[in-house]
């Protein structure tokens, strides 16, 4: 699962920087997954240790009396623009002292290796499904690592258009295993009429002012 929405009034790329909580809205979202996921066998509940994927995971957790279980390797992936406004429209493509890590988008050279973040979330899939072997588990993370490990599952190259990822807020990706195989990949946003449509899949970026709600490095 991908976090809700976060609270980023400046519109930072906050990435792996502490301190970035839900919003009210993606509160709303967290116990709208967790009401959808009532019903499941889940047996095992874990998150990324940033605050705003703990706080997605824990009424996930609640609802199935679960202690809620941490793993670094769901962590988001490490980027050197972090901290910064970084996005559309904001001039940052334009600032030679930012050239220097935009030179190879197939590694990419401004952040983690895309096959770094294969290897971690492989890594934690596969813990989660022996420790909830025959049942379900809900492994909550970031949009980026989420992608990543979607497309190598699926045998798709791990460079990509940032705008065609379908990770929205708040949705699901599936994974079903037969026995230690991945045999089929779902998707699903159970709390999609919560999401703004600038947020959603497929959306394209906004300029201008309106950084709330945005996420960025989610």
């Amino acid at each position: 699962m991908r976090h809700g929405e976060v609270h980023n009034p400046d519109g930072l790329l906050y990435g792996r920087l502490p301190g970035y909580h839900l919003s009210e809205l993606g509160r709303k979202m967290a116990e709208r997954v967790a009401e959808h996921l009532a019903p499941r066998d889940i047996t095992r509940v874990v998150a990324s240790p940033l605050e705003r994927a703990q706080e997605t995971a824990t009424p996930i957790a609640k609802a199935h009396g679960l202690d809620l279980a941490t793993d670094a390797r769901l962590i988001e992936a490490d980027n050197v623009f972090q901290g910064k406004a970084f996005g559309v429209g904001d001039g940052a493509l334009r600032n030679p002292d930012n050239w220097k890590h935009l030179v190879n988008p197939f590694r990419p050279s401004w952040g983690e290796p895309y096959i770094d973040q294969v290897v971690r979330m492989m890594g934690a899939l596969d813990a989660a499904k022996d420790a909830a072997r025959g049942h379900e588990a809900v492994l909550v993370s970031h949009q980026l690592p989420i992608w990543i490990v979607r497309s190598y599952v699926e045998r798709r190259r791990l460079w990509h258009d940032p705008r065609k990822r379908q990770c929205t807020l708040a949705s699901l990706t599936s994974f079903t295993y037969l026995g230690d195989k991945i045999v089929s990949v779902g998707y699903s946003e159970p709390a999609i009429d919560l999401v703004p449509a600038h947020l959603r899949a497929g959306a394209k970026p906004q300029k201008g002012a309106d950084v709330q709600g945005k996420a960025f490095g989610a």
